[in-house]
């Protein structure tokens, strides 16, 4: 019992502080499913039957129906963490429910982000769930051709027109090299569960209804999905560091950011924005990301990005090493 006490108070405190928010509120996370896929499932309804009034009255239907995707998607990617409820069992029947209906694969999806959460801002081990982001000597060795292509990879038009739907209706239904044949066999699954209930939409309403209605949801949500995640960890000062250099701690805190939205926003991403203390403890359910940073002062002094403030992520391409700060493409010399 005494070693028991003495090993709690040698824990650093950050520590002490997150493990009072990582157990799951079953009456939180099960109103959490019911109002964001109920209310999914209901705007889908209404979207159907707006179709025969105005397609426009459909397209405003349809921004509500994406952001009640988003929030889904952040309940399927909680229990990819196992942080939504306290059953292993739970999280991964949940997770897969809601992965088919935000066309994501539930383990090929979380394999990614797992490393993703173990690598995020180590320079030595980019290119696993993350934006592809060059250092300023990198880019300078690239010949003319690969600086066309990396610019355009790095372009608003690619990673916020085209790629959203490339991810979710594409890649998400490939399989890699690395992963398993189980890995393997649940992304086929996933796939076949996902045609299964397309085709049934499609039976239900018709295809041309089914695609009027898809289309603008799937795409108004992963947009807003990936410029989420976007932000997350593309921000002016955002810290990245060589593998001898990574520290837990450190890169949660400072290589992830702080995204202030307004409240309906924050409500709809599940507090997402709040990304500093996500990889702090993966095992923190949304609910209680919140909470956590407004209740401990050693978490704010973070300085946050606002709604507005985002959009200079956008113009920045490069990670300098000598400044240690993402940069625009102009403010390099060649």
């Amino acid at each position: 019992m005494a070693e028991q006490k003495l090993e709690e108070e040698s824990k650093p405190e950050w520590i002490k502080i997150i493990l009072k928010y990582r157990d799951p509120d079953p009456v939180k996370s099960w109103w959490q499913v019911i109002n964001s896929i109920g209310s999914y499932i209901l705007l889908w309804v209404l979207m159907v039957l707006s179709l025969k009034i105005s397609y426009f009255l459909t397209l405003a239907l349809s921004v509500f129906a994406a952001g009640f995707l988003v929030r889904i998607f952040i309940i399927f990617h909680d229990c990819g963490h196992g942080s939504f409820f306290k059953s292993d069992r739970l999280n991964k029947i949940v997770g897969i429910i809601t992965g088919v209906l935000v066309f994501t694969p539930f383990h090929k999806w979380h394999l990614d982000h797992k490393i993703h959460h173990q690598t995020v801002g180590n320079l030595d081990k980019r290119g696993r769930g993350d934006v592809k982001t060059l250092t300023v000597d990198e880019y300078k060795k690239l010949t003319k051709l690969q600086r066309i292509s990396y610019r355009f990879y790095r372009s608003p038009i690619f990673l916020f027109g085209l790629a959203p739907l490339l991810l979710f209706v594409i890649s998400n239904r490939l399989t890699k090299n690395y992963m398993s044949l189980k890995e393997k066999l649940y992304v086929h699954l996933t796939n076949l569960a996902l045609f299964v209930l397309i085709f049934l939409s499609i039976m239900a309403i018709g295809w041309k209804a089914f695609l009027l209605i898809q289309i603008p949801v799937l795409y108004i949500a992963s947009v807003h999905g990936l410029w989420l995640f976007y932000v997350q960890h593309q921000f002016r000062h955002v810290k990245w560091v060589t593998t001898n250099n990574w520290d837990y701690k450190t890169i949660a805190l400072e290589g992830s950011s702080l995204f202030k939205l307004p409240a309906l926003l924050n409500w709809f991403t599940g507090n997402i924005g709040y990304h500093h203390i996500h990889h702090l403890s993966p095992l923190i359910p949304n609910y209680n990301l919140k909470k956590c940073h407004e209740e401990n002062p050693l978490f704010q002094g973070i300085k946050p990005i606002t709604f507005f403030t985002a959009f200079e992520s956008l113009l920045l391409r490069l990670w300098d090493e000598k400044r240690q700060m993402l940069v625009r493409f102009n403010e390099i010399h060649i």
